[in-house]
């Protein structure tokens, strides 16, 4: 529809003749903006429509189930197993069995240990590319997911959601056999190994066998000889982080826990959880020999050895051979003259850490032994011992 605009030449033309003919132009500018925008949503909509059945063209194979299209038949057929439940491909080692092919590389990984890909900031290593791209954002500083409650803030999701469970108290994940819960998925699978047995990770070098990658990674590091950790104090070197961590306790003196019952100290909770065996009075494991009973394995094996006279640890420096690794490991000290824990108060060295302790009692002027008669303190319990037999007479 064509509008033809009249030159208005009569000035004398009535006010109300002049505001009809103003709305008329008004009207035509509203309309022709109406038509511009029609033909523009036009041109829009078949643009859309050219794409979509280019789309459908680049997609011809398209799921029955729930119209996700493929490019190829073969994509759709993979698919097509998550509606079935289909899983071709089985692992030889735990029998857990995938849908597809990179699903069943990837589980490999967790047997044989092997992470792939390396974070070149810290050099911590990943069993595929987005737990790396997950890892890098610690190093970003990018901390998006911030708890409500406690202001605490997170680099990734799951870790945020984590978290909120330790505020609610949430252990959602319960096992069938004890019901003992647990937080996490994977923490529940890893205990449900204790009931099953199961140790699907398994050493290439020899015949045992793992519940745990991590624990497989930590033994075949003594097959290889590698040794990633390394003392920055006396330069000896580690297999894992946590073998560092208790050899720097050493260096220190330091044993963070201790026991309630008897006060003594140890560098770990699992060495506190071993030694409160002995005031629980239990003592499973007895010599078939002699009849002595033991509260822990170690003790009852070593006892074994006094009656095979068995010393299979022997120095190559003098011969003289030790019933255990840790009384050669002592011996060998003579020899090389090492003295790997140091005094934090002169520059006195020692070649064990409880010499280490009781030096630095002379500094510190602890004396945490006390006789029940006359309340007298002594720095060793040797000392003690002695003075009873006098105090007690």
């Amino acid at each position: 529809m064509e509008f033809i605009k009249e030159e208005i030449e009569d000035m004398s033309i009535s006010e109300p003749s002049r505001i009809k003919y103003e709305d008329t132009e008004e009207q035509i500018d509203w309309i022709e903006m109406k038509l511009q925008k029609h033909e523009l949503n036009e041109e829009e909509e078949e643009k859309q429509s050219i794409k979509t059945q280019r789309t459908k063209a680049k997609k011809p194979h398209t799921c029955s189930q729930c119209g996700t299209g493929f490019t190829q038949k073969v994509n759709l057929k993979i698919h097509l197993r998550i509606h079935t439940g289909e899983k071709l491909f089985t692992c030889t080692q735990c029998g857990k069995s995938f849908s597809q092919l990179s699903g069943l590389s990837y589980h490999l990984r967790f047997h044989s240990g092997v992470k792939p890909f390396k974070c070149d900031q810290c050099g911590k290593d990943f069993a595929s590319t987005s737990n790396l791209k997950q890892h890098l954002k610690v190093h970003s500083d990018e901390k998006p997911f911030v708890c409500s409650l406690c202001g605490k803030s997170f680099s990734w999701l799951n870790s945020f959601k984590l978290h909120q469970k330790t505020h609610n108290e949430v252990r959602d994940h319960v096992c069938l056999e004890c019901g003992k819960s647990f937080t996490r998925a994977i923490n529940l699978k890893h205990h449900q190994r204790i009931h099953t047995g199961e140790r699907p990770f398994k050493c290439s070098y020899c015949d045992k066998s793992f519940n745990q990658s991590g624990h497989l990674k930590s033994h075949e590091r003594d097959h290889t000889g590698e040794k990633s950790y390394h003392c920055s104090q006396c330069e000896k070197s580690f297999a894992c982080k946590t073998g560092l961590k208790y050899h720097l306790l050493r260096h220190s003196g330091e044993k963070p826990f201790n026991c309630e019952q008897c006060g003594k100290d140890f560098i770990s909770s699992s060495q506190l959880k071993q030694h409160l065996k002995v005031h629980s009075g239990l003592r499973p494991y007895v010599c078939s020999l002699c009849g002595k009973s033991f509260s822990r394995l170690d003790g009852f094996k070593l006892h074994q050895k006094t009656h095979d006279e068995v010393r299979d640890h022997v120095c190559c420096d003098c011969g003289k051979s030790f019933t255990t690794a840790e009384n050669l490991k002592r011996h060998q000290r003579i020899h090389t003259g090492e003295k790997p824990y140091k005094c934090s108060y002169c520059d006195k060295s020692f070649t064990q850490s409880g010499t280490l302790k009781l030096h630095e009692r002379v500094h510190t002027g602890e004396k945490p032994y006390y006789c029940t008669h006359c309340e007298k303190s002594f720095a060793r319990l040797s000392s003690l011992h002695t003075h009873m037999k006098i105090c007690c007479k």
